[in-house]
């Protein structure tokens, strides 16, 4: 029974992270390099600080958290990119996060699930940071949504339309 809800919770977890990732693809490969990184105002988010930041989120809060891995994260360098990267490279770096984020989901042990550290500033079980990433995740994969929506206009072309 606990095997069966770990792996249900694993599998849900995981489909999350690639539900949100298919979304970014989608929208990320409907623009051009220099629309992944437009910016409204000064002071908001292009698509291509955020693709930066939920590739270290995830490596910060799953990865590192439940493998042991050395967090190496520069959180403020996720912001503060202009233009750093085609979106080519982008794509794979939230890619290799992803895949990353589900191997130390998936092969965590109970105890790294459920034991309580430091992270990100702030105490929580290993499970409690995973749930929070993935909410961040999908959170911040809507404001991707949104933005190429604003940027293409009627052009936008929805997941699944032809």
């Amino acid at each position: 029974m606990a095997e069966d809800l770990r792996a249900a919770l694993n599998r849900a977890l995981c489909d999350e992270l690639d539900a949100a990732l298919s979304r970014i693809n989608h929208c990320v490969g409907q623009l051009t390099d220099a629309q992944v990184w437009w910016r409204p105002p000064e002071g908001t988010n292009a698509i291509g600080n955020l693709v930066l930041h939920l590739a270290g989120n995830i490596r910060q809060m799953i990865h590192a958290n439940l493998t042991g891995a050395e967090d190496t994260r520069n959180r403020p360098a996720e912001f503060e990119a202009r233009d750093a990267a085609p979106k080519d490279v982008l794509l794979a770096t939230i890619t290799s996060a992803v895949a990353l984020a589900r191997d130390a989901v998936t092969g965590a042990t109970d105890e790294r699930l459920t034991e309580r550290r430091r992270v990100n500033n702030f105490d929580w079980t290993g499970i409690e940071a995973v749930v929070r990433s993935v909410a961040h995740f999908r959170g911040h994969t809507q404001e991707i949504i949104h933005i190429t929506r604003t940027v293409l206009g009627d052009a936008y072309q929805f997941a699944g339309a032809r």
